[in-house]
């Protein structure tokens, strides 16, 4: 059950629901912005989630906790770290979009749950279990035959999976709201990301003054990075650790809904690579399931 003064089941669910449904059709957005390239996105991205997030700071009060984290200078340090290795991953993740490759983001994030197992036993020490181990095992399978069938291997997809689990396992190793850390870690970069981007826009090369949808795109970044983590936050805090792990499987298949309807190559090859991801989350929620119920009797 919900701790007090955490959202409701019903609240919650629909809070979690709604995140990871913009997450995965959150594709269809940055394809909208293909007018601009990935680093001038992520640029916007940094700003406009500064003002965002200072507005839900505000509402929620938290500025003391902000300046709690400022004046920490290993916490600031990690957060620093976490900060830039976000932005690699948005611009991995824009980057992917904009060159057809959504497919490959979709099975990043398939992928990343599973590194996360991986993390958690080689890390953490928690128990392997025959159901984790054939989990891991199917997915390394999956992206061998990627390499072998498909003939390449997917590097968009593991550095995308990779990334996020290094960004979250960093994040898990720091005691900060999530909301807190991810203003902190927005407002380290907004100083370089307005620099630089205040050159980009004052060159050809900037697009922010091309109009007034363009603008209100390139705004509109902020608010699309700050609300699906927000809507999570709030899933997070009213769901079992086990309900939120089965409902992440919702992002990366509505990218995969994604990649397929904007017509995106995919063979028989591809499928059976998709095949033994899906095999491997399969076992991973069957273990997640027995690990729950085990701890509710």
């Amino acid at each position: 059950m919900p701790e007090s003064g955490h959202a409701s089941p019903v609240r919650a669910a629909s809070a979690a629901i709604a995140s990871y449904t913009i997450w995965g059709l959150s594709p269809i957005f940055y394809k909208l912005l293909g007018f601009a390239g990935a680093a001038e996105i992520v640029l916007h991205r940094a700003v406009w989630s500064v003002p965002t997030l200072a507005l839900v700071i505000w509402l929620a009060r938290s500025w003391s906790s902000v300046v709690s984290v400022l004046t920490r200078p290993k916490t600031l340090g990690l957060l620093v770290f976490s900060g830039i290795l976000i932005a690699g991953n948005w611009w991995l993740f824009i980057f992917a979009v904009q060159t057809d490759q959504v497919l490959e983001v979709s099975l990043g994030y398939y992928i990343n749950p599973l590194m996360n197992v991986a993390v958690g036993i080689i890390v953490f020490r928690e128990s392997f279990g025959w159901w984790r181990a054939a989990a891991i095992g199917l997915a390394a399978i999956g992206v061998i035959n990627q390499i072998l069938t498909v003939g390449s291997l997917p590097l968009i997809a593991l550095a995308l999976a990779g990334s996020f689990t290094v960004y979250a396992y960093i994040r898990k190793t720091i005691a900060v709201d999530g909301r807190v850390g991810l203003f902190v870690e927005t407002l380290v970069i907004f100083l370089p990301s307005l620099i630089v981007l205040s050159f980009i826009e004052t060159s050809p090369a900037g697009h922010f003054t091309d109009g007034p949808l363009q603008a209100f795109l390139l705004i509109m970044a902020g608010p699309m990075t700050v609300a699906p983590l927000l809507l999570f936050i709030i899933g997070a805090r009213g769901l079992h650790f086990a309900t939120v792990g089965i409902l992440q499987f919702l992002a990366p298949t509505l990218q995969f809904a994604v990649a397929v309807a904007y017509g995106e190559p995919f063979t028989a090859a591809h499928a059976l690579t998709f095949a033994f991801i899906w095999a491997g989350l399969a076992c991973f929620t069957v273990s997640m399931l027995r690990r729950r119920k085990v701890q509710s009797t």
